[in-house]
């Protein structure tokens, strides 16, 4: 593993998934405080398991998010019933109906 394909792999994970905006820096400050401090590290096997656990925690963040992804598309936890109204809304309108406004208490 390079160590700056991790890193920059990393670094994407992090502002893709987590952002780049306001308090959310410290995320990157922290991965760029980490990679600075380790880039002296005399012992080759405690690098590597260091490299390792980036690339793991790279994975882990993209995963997750993935996973969460695909719970909001298949509807798992999420209240649609707004976004399915404006979708039969949508549908009757293109075929030249309205649907009626039923009462909600």
């Amino acid at each position: 593993m390079r160590v700056g394909s991790v890193y920059r792999r990393l670094l994407k994970a992090v502002n893709k998934h987590i952002g780049k905006d306001g308090g959310k820096g410290h995320f990157r400050d922290f991965i760029s405080q980490e990679f600075r401090k380790n880039s002296a590290l005399s012992d080759q096997e405690a690098a590597r398991q260091k490299l390792k656990l980036a690339s793991n925690y790279t994975y882990l963040i993209d995963s997750v998010h993935h996973h969460q992804d695909l719970l909001f598309s298949y509807n798992i936890a999420v209240d649609r019933s707004d976004e399915m109204r404006k979708i039969l809304n949508k549908s009757a309108a293109s075929v030249g109906l309205r649907l009626p406004d039923a009462y909600q208490p």
